[in-house]
């Protein structure tokens, strides 16, 4: 059905990437709650809503795509939910805004099922792509590094080393010992035990406990939020809320599109300048997100956290299989699930790992060429800045036309890169983000 022997991988070889895929990403059914209930959504609610989301659309990519890129709510677009569109606007509660996710939902489908976002991928430059890739995976890696106190914020450099005394930057270091050790051995799975040798270390110091126990019976307290889908529609119509909708359907399809050809590169998936099964792939999210408000959390995207599970040899939807059955069980285990999420310094060595393994994209950027080169450095050097990966995209595909432009060179862009450079300078200059 996965067809592995085709894909050069085995059965071992998906359900350990995605175990490690799981484990780098489980963090979001913790974190997604904590910023929800900011908007005032119950924490039970979002916890299972995450889950609902992340199941739906990690399935759809396993069973109708093939891909081992996983799908839950994304990192900023919640905080967008929560404090922007709730949080700046008193009249609009978080049930009204689930409806402008909702609409988004519906008109992700709607394009989705177009050949547009397909065409879309093929549009993007290659040396955009290259950008895309390596400023992810320096995101990521940022990402490893602060969270585990490795890297902390300055009042006037903005970051700066920290304090490797700590704790958590004891535990990190060590597992980024181990898992590095493992990996130049070329020891098979070695993201993901590196994880498991970390955490047997942080619960011998103590660092890891399981205070509230391991079990709890997952619940919905609010049922289905958005039940009719009517409703939906009138409550954007009724507050004016298109240039949310606006704001998370363009967030979303280049955070997506961006990390799935980010991904698929890294996994050797992308056949020229195409990604196989795309329309297939690309509805995951967008069926995710549909599905996700109505249960209560924001808007899904594809998992950047997924390159570790390719690092350590994920290549088909077996790998994404083993991800969703992983959150299903995760649902009854949330103590547990706090517990080892809760400890950053598990996962962050992976992370930190594949940012630089993904990083090996720029050696085929043609940095002899100014008006390809600059365009993907800006891309590579504000998304870990800007800590969006949709900013980095906007950033590079309104410099990119506007230098091709000035070098007489306008007829090599096409026409869709026009348009969507527009579109993310309008965002950049008039809507938030």
């Amino acid at each position: 059905m996965f067809k592995l022997q085709e894909n050069g991988t085995t059965p071992k070889t998906e359900i350990l990437a995605g175990l490690t895929t799981f484990l780098t990403m489980v963090y979001i059914v913790i974190v997604n709650p904590i910023i929800l209930a900011d908007a005032g959504v119950p924490f039970d609610q979002v916890f299972l809503a995450t889950i609902i989301s992340a199941v739906a659309g990690t399935l759809w990519m396993a069973l109708f795509a093939n891909y081992p890129i996983a799908i839950a709510p994304g990192m900023g677009l919640n905080a967008y939910f929560t404090y922007s569109v709730v949080g700046a606007n008193a009249d609009i509660s978080y049930v009204v805004a689930f409806s402008a996710v909702f609409v988004a939902g519906i008109v992700f489908v709607i394009l989705s099922l177009t050949p547009f976002r397909a065409k879309l991928i093929e549009a993007i430059p290659q040396n955009l792509k290259h950008g895309i890739t390596a400023g992810i995976g320096l995101f990521i890696a940022f990402i490893g590094l602060r969270l585990t106190g490795l890297i902390e914020a300055h009042p006037t450099n903005l970051v700066k080393l920290g304090d490797l005394h700590s704790h958590s930057a004891l535990l990190a270091l060590a597992g980024l010992a181990v898992t590095l050790v493992l990996m130049v051995l070329n020891v098979h799975g070695a993201l993901f035990i590196g994880m498991i040798v970390t955490a047997f270390i942080a619960y011998f110091t103590g660092d890891l406990s399981f205070d509230k126990g391991i079990f709890a019976i997952p619940h919905l307290p609010e049922g289905l939020i958005i039940s009719n889908p009517v409703t939906a529609f009138a409550d954007v119509v009724q507050y004016g809320l298109y240039a949310v909708v606006f704001s998370f359907l363009l967030v979303t399809i280049f955070d997506t599109t961006g990390t799935m050809i980010g991904v698929a590169q890294q996994a050797g998936l992308m056949k020229g300048n195409q990604l196989p099964r795309a329309r297939e792939a690309l509805l995951a999210d967008s069926v995710a997100t549909t599905i996700g408000a109505m249960f209560g959390t924001s808007p899904t995207s594809a998992y950047i956290e997924s390159s570790a599970g390719v690092s350590a040899g994920g290549r088909t939807g077996l790998t994404t299989l083993t991800v969703s059955i992983l959150f299903i069980v995760s649902a009854f285990f949330g103590p547990l699930v706090s517990a080892v999420s809760g400890i950053s310094a598990i996962t962050a060595p992976a992370l930190i790992i594949v940012g630089s393994l993904m990083m090996g994209s720029i050696s085929h950027i043609k940095w002899d060429e100014l008006d390809e080169a600059f365009p993907a450095f800006l891309i590579i050097l504000s998304m870990p800045l800007t800590s969006s990966i949709a900013t980095g995209i906007a950033l590079g595909f309104i410099s990119y036309p506007l230098l091709k432009v000035v070098k007489g060179q306008w007829r090599q862009v096409h026409p869709l890169v026009y348009i969507f450079a527009v579109l993310f300078f309008y965002q950049l200059a008039f809507l938030p983000h």
